[in-house]
């Protein structure tokens, strides 16, 4: 990976939780592999009181020994790490802010080459590049400026249009980059040299050869401490709008020109903007929404998502989301897409499935193995191959087979978490892996008649915690003739995986 030049963070929230599971921790293996510039300071913006020493107390003590973190050299790190506390709602007090930032562009001798890291509620999004504007840190004069925004990126289509038009009065689109970590593993970024660098498999990437698609992310745990956010988000809000509709266009999407963020994102948006709209029949048809309810798992007993804390005792959000969607273009027509995600499933895992469709004439055997590419995000990252083989002995009989890579067979290479990649990406002015403004829009337009459809409360079901969402789900696809990959923890398990 590039070094970046020298530059600097600004990380807003920074007494938040991203921060402390997740950005410092991530900083902290770019530092130590080398990865971070010469010079550098990171910068922790928020309400609570610290002093510099203080914060760097506070994440020592949090931090060491975990994800491996070690002692003397995240000291060596701390030593670049500052800390201001100010009002990050109130415009006068960045004047502080500004002040600070000269401090240290004096100290470390560095250009003002500033990447600005929202980990912040959704509510200071707007608010906190209007108050850089009016203190000038947004201008590039001495040095490119760069806003990294959280998701949720809007709460439904017209929330996200103004969000779009707040942002863009203080930062040029160039100059935003909108995270979505699950565009940072590595098994996403691998989707698109897989299909275009292999000649075996791109010519097969169409409906002349694939029966359907099944994208899946699937969680164990439930919300958690995060009742009270979860509860005004969703699985549709919180995981498909974003997520899994950012994978489906890197599966979907046609050859960019070139391996650049232009070329790139403008393939993606074309997909998401070619997503067919969705009727009433589709919302009644192709949609299931669910709801996890108690139940006993492996002698454990879990809630039901309504006794979960910070969850409304008459809740009707969906923690259960499947969907079969289809893509209006040349290469997808009439190929089924189906997308589903949900908490407190049998595992936790993220896949993508393609399901090649079967031979004209299978002349071997009347139920021939069907041929599937399973291409794993995470957990035990790779990809299988599922094809027929001959069944040894006498007669011609095909029994399914599989070849297999895993990611955990390259040995002692290093691969970077998503934040690190995205981190690194944002700093080197690597946009390729950031939504664009359009792709959040199209987003949000496919999405909003889901929205509208759940208030009607007959578009719940329940599901047991432990299972595979609700029935309907599965009558989803089995009224098609197909059937839902059920997957286990390891990728090459075979058998079917329920607890």
């Amino acid at each position: 990976m590039q070094v970046p030049d020298n530059s600097n963070i600004v990380i807003f929230g920074a007494s938040g939780d991203l921060n402390y599971r997740k950005l410092i921790p991530a900083l902290y293996h770019l530092y130590v592999t080398g990865q971070l510039p010469d010079s550098f300071f990171i910068l922790g913006v928020s309400r609570t009181e610290f002093s510099d020493e203080s914060f760097r107390a506070s994440l020592q003590g949090e931090l060491v020994g975990l994800e491996r973190i070690e002692p003397e050299p995240f000291s060596r790190f701390l030593e670049h790490v500052y800390y201001l506390a100010i009002n990050t709602s109130d415009e006068h007090e960045f004047g502080k802010l500004k002040q600070r930032l000269l401090e240290l562009y004096e100290k470390y001798q560095a250009p003002h080459n500033t990447l600005y890291y929202l980990a912040t509620p959704p509510s200071l999004f707007g608010v906190i590049p209007k108050c850089l504007a009016a203190h000038e840190l947004n201008k590039e004069t001495e040095g490119w400026k760069r806003l990294i925004v959280e998701k949720p990126i809007g709460y439904d289509f017209e929330s996200a249009v103004a969000l779009d038009d707040q942002l863009h009065q203080y930062f040029r689109e160039d100059q935003l980059y909108r995270i979505d970590h699950y565009l940072g593993k590595e098994t996403v970024q691998n989707l698109l040299v897989f299909r275009f660098a292999n000649g075996m498999f791109e010519p097969l990437w169409n409906r002349h050869y694939i029966d359907y698609v099944e994208i899946t992310s699937a969680e164990f745990i439930g919300v958690e401490d995060r009742g009270g956010y979860y509860d005004g988000s969703g699985a549709l809000r919180d995981m498909f709008q974003n997520h899994l509709l950012q994978v489906l266009a890197m599966v979907a999407m046609e050859p960019p020109a070139a391996i650049n963020a232009d070329a790139t994102r403008d393939e993606v948006v074309k997909v998401l903007e070619s997503l067919r709209p969705l009727s009433a029949d589709d919302l009644k048809q192709d949609l299931v929404l669910g709801q996890y309810t108690e139940s006993t798992v492996r002698g454990e007993y879990l809630p039901g998502y309504r006794e979960e804390k910070g969850v409304a005792k008459d809740s009707r959000t969906e923690t259960y989301i499947g969907l079969k969607l289809f893509i209006n273009n040349s290469r997808w027509n009439g190929v089924p897409f189906y997308v589903r995600t949900g908490k407190r499933l049998p595992t936790r895992v993220t896949e993508v499935v393609i399901h090649f469709s079967p031979t004209p004439h299978p002349v071997f055997s009347q139920h021939a193995p069907s041929n599937k590419l399973i291409i794993r995000i995470q957990p035990d990252e790779g990809i299988v191959m599922k094809f027929g083989l001959k069944t040894p002995g006498a007669g011609f009989e095909a029994e399914e087979v599989a070849m297999d890579f895993r990611y955990q067979d390259l040995g002692e290479t290093k691969l970077l978490s998503a934040y690190e990649r995205l981190l690194l990406d944002a700093l080197n002015g690597d946009a390729t892996l950031f939504a664009r403004s359009d792709a959040v829009l199209a987003c949000w337009k496919f999405v909003q008649p889901i929205l509208e459809f759940k208030e009607d409360p007959r578009a719940l079901y329940g599901y047991a915690c432990g299972t595979w969402g609700p029935k309907e789900a599965g009558a989803l696809v089995e009224r098609d003739n197909r059937a839902w990959r059920y997957p286990c923890k390891n990728l090459t398990n075979t058998h079917y995986c329920e607890l």
